[in-house]
């Protein structure tokens, strides 16, 4: 019993030195999260309904091609 005491105390006497090492610190920038595919995406469904617009506003100037049989 008393060497498995030993063995925790001494485990622990080697632990704390350790335990003193670890610092945390803030960054010195800040977090910066890009978002420039979200707004890509808005950009790109914006223009596919204008053209779809456009499209179906004139068109004589898009004719559809019948798919190949």
């Amino acid at each position: 019993m008393n060497l498995k005491i030993i063995r925790i105390a001494g485990t622990v006497l080697a632990a704390m030195p350790l335990a003193s090492c670890i610092s945390v610190k803030t960054p010195e920038k800040p977090i910066e999260i890009n978002l420039n595919v979200t707004i890509r995406q808005e950009v790109i469904v914006r223009l596919q309904k204008d053209v779809d617009q456009l499209i179906n506003q004139n068109p004589q100037a898009f004719p559809q091609q019948q798919p190949p049989k």
